[in-house]
């Protein structure tokens, strides 16, 4: 332990690397997360997901379903440096975890599966990565397997991703003969023996020469046309010399203008480690990105990866068991020491560390300081949410949380015995403390509770939770989706007056307002990014105090909580203030704000409305034989089939389906192709329901 603190404490700040491994569902980033610790020494024995033995996948959970479904933290050197690892899952309902990921981390390495390419969710891992500006590498994963081909899945990354592949790699032998690789950039061959625990270097076989020069040629010519240092060497020596050509990779990684590809099979322990030293050689260190920015009321201020800066840290992840907190920091700025105390900007309440972690999934190792750029856990903090930020007391600075997404299902949850209620209500803040994707709330109609997140195994995996942790029995209900409602045909010039007078002083407010669709132009919405609601005002002559302009728009918020058709959150509506009267005694904001929420209910109701529910890009692999009926059921759930491509023996059908429809769907695939059919999920936003689905 002595040793691990001083490495710690000396290790600087060019030696850590905090990534993530992404990529849809089966691709094998949890298979990657353990060659790379069992190759980095910190673990002896090599983890399998079909045999539930993965350091990562600890969860019963994650091993009983064979997939990753909380991301986990572990942490490895390699070759002098730290690496902060992040597993994260790969199934549409956890993106929330990989969003919480993405917002801590420096790079991150996206893995493919050789016969399959760019799969729906490795597209929208790749983009949440991309709004986040997280430097990627490519690694093309299975390629022992039959139809393994990485010229066609660099192909995808290309089409799909619209990114510009830096291929550094040329496989040795196809499929079940895939033993090695070809280091492009040195010219050497590797050749892994076939337990995959070493590998030998050696000359570039006879047989691949032509080829591997042709790629080193390509490659060299991609890489001088993105990079003007690079291109001026080509230029003069008609080639790039090794040294050029690694930092020309290492500038464009960082800057996202293209992704360095390398290949192998994680599974057969061959090609982790040439993974591992384009990792430290062209993934950032935190130096490496731009500091941290954050907020302190108006201002904005800049945090450097400094040690000596004052503290600043984003909890990112929280783990409420039944014998303490665990919280997940990223520490951007400064050191903390255990026994110290910091802030909670948000809560404004001080909490005490008192043990700091450094993370191996579920197993830790106490250390007694973490310095910027260290991705540790704490014990202590008894009160912290996922996306605060904990700062030094006397330097307090708010960073932005990673954006939560709204549930789209819900299930009602209740007790098998009354006596369990107040149990189950416990477990259930337990479980949004640790999740913020999951809300619960109880239905003032029915009074049920009502436990919403992201799918229905989103929905599955929390029920059975409570029921292994708390040791709980309840009931869940049939999954109802959340559905919203929106606006085709407004109205104009809708006049509504509050006026109430009941002794003492009044309340007036006269507004005169218009509403109509709108479909989220952003310089329609006030600098404020929204997506859902645009206000503006056209008063003229200072009819209405610019106060009280601020005091309609947030009674119109309020009113977009139910709309006239079936009490559903409203959606894309624009409302304009045209003109308006005040009192000089009785007018205030309180009246205005009463007034701008009563005309906004009374002109919905006068609005032609229509009901919107989720509906998803669902994308199945099914045998040949099975096509016929995968489509007709599909039809039968008002899905529209979009595209239908032939892949060896099967087909991948990819169609639009309301997410309502899609419930059980896993079981009546599975029943339609002898077991053989697969599907996965995308979001794809809201689109109008017929008029027989009821809200």
């Amino acid at each position: 332990m002595r040793t691990e603190q001083h490495h710690q404490l000396t290790s600087p700040l060019t030696d850590v690397r905090n990534l993530g491994i992404l990529a849809h569902v089966d691709a094998g980033k949890t298979t990657v997360t353990e060659r790379i610790l069992y190759a980095t020494g910190t673990t002896h024995k090599r983890g399998e997901v079909h045999d539930g033995t993965t350091i990562t996948d600890f969860d019963s959970q994650e091993r009983d379903r064979g997939i990753t479904i909380f991301a986990a933290a572990v942490s490895c050197t390699w070759a002098g440096h730290r690496i902060n690892l992040i597993d994260t899952p790969g199934h549409v309902d956890f993106a929330d975890e990989v969003e919480r990921s993405l917002r801590v981390l420096d790079g991150a390495i996206a893995v493919f599966d050789a016969v399959a390419g760019v799969e729906p969710q490795s597209e929208s891992v790749w983009r949440q990565a991309d709004r986040h500006a997280v430097p990627r590498m490519a690694f093309v994963n299975k390629l022992d397997r039959a139809g393994a081909d990485l010229d066609t899945a660099v192909a995808s990354i290309r089409e799909r991703l619209h990114t510009i592949p830096l291929v550094v790699q040329l496989p040795i032998g196809q499929e079940e003969r895939f033993c090695g690789v070809v280091d492009l950039l040195r010219m050497r061959a590797l050749v892994w023996a076939d337990s995959g625990d070493t590998y030998e270097e050696g000359d570039v076989p006879a047989e691949l020469r032509d080829e591997a020069q042709r790629r080193r040629r390509l490659l060299e010519e991609t890489v001088a046309e993105l990079h003007p240092a690079a291109l001026e060497e080509f230029c003069a020596r008609s080639g790039l010399s090794e040294r050029t050509l690694a930092g020309a990779l290492r500038d464009l990684t960082r800057t996202g203008e293209g992704v360095v590809v390398l290949c192998g099979s994680a599974y057969r322990n061959r090609g982790v480690e040439p993974l591992l030293e384009a990792v430290v050689a062209y993934l950032p260190s935190p130096l490496d990105v731009p500091p941290v920015r954050g907020t302190l009321g108006d201002a904005v201020q800049e945090r450097a990866a400094d040690p000596a800066a004052p503290f600043a840290a984003l909890a990112f992840k929280v783990n409420a068991t039944a014998t303490g907190r665990l919280t997940y920091l990223r520490v951007y700025s400064g050191t903390i020491r255990k026994g110290e105390t910091v802030l909670d900007v948000g809560a404004r309440r001080n909490e005490r560390i008192g043990r700091i972690l450094r993370v191996q999934a579920d197993r830790h190792v106490d250390v007694d300081v973490a310095v910027a750029g260290d991705i540790v856990a704490v014990i202590g903090p008894k009160a912290v949410r996922a996306g605060a930020t904990l700062s030094a007391p006397e330097a307090p600075l708010v960073l932005e949380p990673a954006s939560v997404a709204d549930p789209v299902v819900s299930v009602a949850v209740e007790a098998t015995r009354n006596t369990d209620t107040e149990r189950l209500m416990a477990a259930l803040v337990r479980l949004v403390e640790e999740d913020p994707s999951l809300a619960v709330r109880t239905d003032s109609e029915t009074g049920q509770t009502v436990l919403s997140g992201m799918g229905e195994l989103h929905l599955e995996v929390a029920a059975e939770k409570i029921r292994r942790a708390h040791g709980l029995e309840l009931r869940v209900g049939r999954p109802q989706v959340a559905y919203r409602e929106t606006v085709t045909r407004g109205v104009s010039g809708l006049v509504y007056r509050h006026v109430k007078q009941d002794g003492g002083a009044g309340q007036f407010a006269h507004v005169v307002i218009d509403v109509e669709p709108w479909e989220g132009d952003p310089d329609d919405s006030g600098g404020q990014g929204a997506v859902d609601f645009a206000f503006r005002s056209a008063v003229v002559g200072g009819r209405v105090p610019q106060e009280y302009v601020r005091a309609v728009e947030a009674g119109c918020r309020d009113a977009l909580g139910e709309g006239p058709i079936g009490g559903h959150p409203v959606t894309g509506v624009r409302v304009t203030l045209t003109d308006g009267a005040t009192h000089p005694k009785d007018s205030s904001e309180m009246a205005f704000r009463t007034a701008g929420r009563f005309a906004l209910r009374e002109a919905l109701r006068s609005s032609a409305m229509v009901l919107l529910e989720p509906v998803v890009e669902v994308t199945a692999t099914v045998p040949d034989e099975a096509v016929g009926g995968v489509l007709g059921d599909l039809a039968a759930r008002r899905g529209r089939v979009s595209g239908s491509t032939a892949r060896a023996g099967s087909a991948v059908i990819t169609a639009t389906v309301p997410l309502a429809e899609l419930f059980g769907y896993a079981t009546r695939l599975r029943s339609r192709t002898q077991g053989r059919g697969t599907f996965t999920t995308r979001a794809t936003g809201y689109a109008p329901a017929p008029a027989t689905v009821s809200g």
